[in-house]
């Protein structure tokens, strides 16, 4: 069957903002541009897609869901664990889901290939669960409650996830380490396909900008453990700009120096120009499932100095893209940041290994993936 008979479905968890998950799903909608994309709740404030024109074009697709409040939009687990796997897709060929959640739930038949995009196993229940118990991210006054339930649940709705993860026909992962995951908690093998990443925006264009100083960048959640990147800095008395907003934010005001500098409200087009001005991007987080932040700035010829787990195993390479800091601790980072070497680092050479993360490579490897996959699925 060829691809332009196929009748194809895209499925993802939610669609409330740009974000990793998103341009997944922009790029498989690159693809399959008829495709509709099925989804829990879609956020149509314009604001959240910063012109993604795409989005507006799109056949989306919600569920009953779509109807509560806005201020329950990601907290509702229970709830799509009950209504994705009565999503019956089976009428397509090819259902491609995009998730780190319940949309890989989905009922497909017996002659609809079923291919998966995993961003990791479901996050509270499984590697974030301690971190989601402290932090669940709801209503002030209301995490209490949260607490209850993901403690209650937990067991439950961990079997349903394990149960889930078998409904797709073949699982990618977004990284090695995401890949260990699946094969942890889901018991299933998987190919790793990295994510795509807009590599050709933080390219630096004409002569290259003198670079000083370190950056961080990212929602400032505990995980990211952007409060190691401030603690360091600021002992060492080094100017650090700290880009993006979240739960953390106050936090990581009172722990800076006077050399740390947060920019909150940072244009696309700033985050590339401060990736292309400085020495290193410091990228502290607690086991990344991949990270495309740091994609971001190899591709402005910047070198990042990372955390040694995770998804930055699979492009951080000792003294040619950056470093590592192997303990989650401030004196750790501290020492690596000492031993760093701006000019170790030629930035043409790391601005062309992101190429391989680019997302034209995402789609050439995907698309050949499908084809090889819907070949054998047909025989």
């Amino acid at each position: 069957m060829t691809n332009n008979k196929l009748k194809v479905a895209i499925v993802c968890d939610w669609l409330i903002n740009m974000g990793g998950a998103e341009r997944v799903v922009y790029e498989l909608h690159r693809l399959y541009p008829d495709a509709p994309i099925y989804t829990s709740q879609y956020n149509f404030d314009p604001k959240a897609w910063y012109g993604w024109s795409w989005i507006d074009q799109a056949d989306i697709r919600t569920t009953w869901l779509q109807k509560l409040p806005k201020g329950l939009k990601k907290f509702l687990p229970v709830l799509r664990a009950i209504t994705f796997p009565r999503l019956n897709l089976s009428e397509y060929d090819l259902v491609l889901s995009s998730s780190g959640a319940e949309a890989k739930s989905i009922r497909t038949g017996k002659n609809t290939l079923h291919i998966n995009y995993c961003h990791s196993p479901t996050h509270y229940y499984w590697l974030r669960y301690e971190e989601y118990l402290k932090h669940p991210g709801f209503p002030k006054g209301t995490n209490w409650l949260a607490r209850f339930a993901l403690k209650l649940l937990v067991a439950p709705l961990r079997r349903w996830d394990r149960q889930a993860a078998k409904r797709p026909d073949i699982m990618i992962a977004n990284s090695t380490h995401t890949q260990e995951m699946i094969k942890k908690y889901y018991r299933r093998d998987s190919i790793v396909i990295f994510p795509p990443v807009d590599v050709n925006r933080f390219k630096i264009k004409g002569n290259p900008p003198t670079r000083h100083g370190l950056v961080a960048a990212g929602r400032q959640t505990p995980y990211k453990r952007l409060d190691l990147a401030v603690r360091a800095c600021t002992e060492l008395k080094l100017p650090l700009v700290v880009i993006g907003n979240g739960p953390e934010h106050k936090k990581l005001e009172k722990i800076a120096g006077r050399n740390v500098t947060f920019l909150t409200n940072v244009s696309e087009e700033d985050m590339a120009q401060h990736f292309q001005s400085s020495l290193a991007l410091i990228f502290p987080t607690n086991k990344e499932d991949f990270g495309v932040t740091p994609i971001e700035a190899m591709a402005a010829g910047t070198p990042v100095i990372a955390y040694a787990k995770g998804g930055p195993v699979d492009y951080v390479i000792p003294n040619k893209t950056g470093i590592f800091f192997d303990r989650l601790t401030t004196a750790s980072l501290i020492k690596a940041i000492q031993s760093f070497n701006p000019n170790r680092f030629n930035p043409s050479e790391i601005a062309q290994f992101a190429d391989n993360f680019s997302n034209v490579k995402f789609r050439q490897n995907i698309k050949q993936l499908i084809e090889d996959s819907l070949a054998e699925f047909k025989s």
